[in-house]
């Protein structure tokens, strides 16, 4: 029988809360009564789509109700007792030099921040969250008593770093605060592909929310901000990944047109840049479009045409284990969604090795293995271990 505890529970609780039926709410997020009633008796997963249409009709985040962060599983990996020193390092930022922090030169500190995005990419989160917090007190304190535009940026990688791990963790209101402290640093760098990387990141955050006009708003407003510069690599990267994370912001709106067409500018893009590595910690190029596209097709809900894709791709070893993961996750949903439950249960276990806390905190993850179990009249023991692990 489904657990008392689900996110369809928590969308009724919301629901009635807000003073709506299910037909009432139903209509108000395009769904249909029948997914909605499947979803709240827990005899059907719910999609990330879905879950964000809910929390945008019933005015509440997200987190409200995939139940994140998950401080069960937090506290099994060590995790939980790391935010608060994270927390406290968003917070402190307009304090000027610390005197008590001895800093190291510029380029060791500007190396140190590189490693730590390298770490987030290669989903080694406990490390990277434990160096993050000194990391980001020395960096500030170096900045302040010898302003430089390569201590302001290696601040403001930082900063993406904090946002990479806490959003990765289901921290999204640290996730923001982060975001806000990259454009603190951004502006004090002058730097502004590195700002049009913050309104991407920003973008994806109000798409998570299921806020895509903002979020749409947020891409333009990079696209933008790289007007100011002239055509170099770096910027032809940043803005073909502006027009990847609209292409998954249109899936979700369901808007097939804007989704051709941000997949269009951004393959021209990759035709001309070719691969770019490690442009403010984003890759962009002809795989990583192709990536996206499968992302997109996931997230409209053309599921078999995301399976074929998914075949089709072949993401490279050198590729940082997070985004290969998550291509990992992309395809196990899609398969879960037009039946291929063993498949779909192997892809999700192929995340699973490369990224095991990325994995265990992904809501994609999550909600695939969800849906199989619920597939399923009798649970196979492969799919009510990576269950259990889960905290399902």
């Amino acid at each position: 029988m489904p657990r008392d505890d689900h996110p369809g529970t928590r969308i009724a609780k919301y629901r009635k809360l807000a003073g709506y039926t299910q037909s009432g709410l139903a209509l108000k997020i395009g769904y249909s009564y029948s997914l909605l009633h499947q979803v709240e008796s827990g005899h059907k997963a719910a999609s990330t789509a879905f879950m964000a249409a809910c929390a945008r009709a019933l005015h509440i985040g997200v987190a409200s109700l995939t139940g994140q962060p998950y401080m069960t599983e937090l506290q099994q990996d060590r995790l939980a007792g790391l935010i608060r020193p994270i927390r406290e390092s968003l917070d402190l930022y307009d304090l000027g030099a610390d005197p008590d922090v001895a800093t190291r030169e510029t380029p060791q500190l500007t190396a140190a921040a590189d490693l730590l995005c390298q770490q987030v990419r290669a989903t080694h989160l406990n490390k990277a969250a434990q160096t993050l917090p000194r990391l980001i007190a020395e960096l500030t304190t170096a900045a302040y008593r010898a302003p430089s535009r390569e201590l302001w940026a290696a601040l403001g990688s930082a900063y993406r770093t904090a946002h990479d791990v806490t959003i990765k963790l289901g921290f999204y209101d640290l996730s923001t605060i982060a975001l806000d402290r990259m454009e603190w640093a951004a502006q004090r760098a002058s730097d502004p592909v590195l700002a049009a990387v913050r309104q991407y990141m920003r973008g994806l955050v109000y798409h998570r929310e299921g806020e895509l006009a903002i979020g749409r708003r947020l891409v333009q407003a990079g696209h933008l901000l790289l007007e100011q510069t002239g055509e170099t690599s770096e910027v032809l990267a940043v803005s073909g990944q502006l027009h990847l994370g609209a292409t998954v912001m249109a899936a979700r709106a369901r808007d097939e047109d804007a989704l051709k067409s941000h997949l269009r500018e951004a393959k021209e893009i990759a035709k001309r840049a070719g691969d770019v590595e490690h442009v403010h910690w984003l890759s962009f190029g002809p795989t990583n479009w192709a990536a996206h596209e499968l992302s997109a097709l996931t997230e409209i809900g053309q599921f078999g045409k995301a399976v074929e894709k998914a075949k089709k791709l072949r993401i490279p070893d050198s590729w940082p284990t997070s985004r290969r993961a998550h291509v990992w996750i992309d395809r196990g949903r899609s398969e879960m969604e037009t039946g291929r439950s063993g498949a779909a249960l192997t892809s999700i276990a192929k995340a699973r090795e490369l990224a095991p806390q990325q994995t265990r905190y992904h809501p994609g993850a999550r909600a695939t293995i969800e849906g199989l179990v619920r597939q399923r009249r009798r649970t196979p023991d492969a799919l009510g271990y990576m269950s259990a692990w889960l905290g399902l």
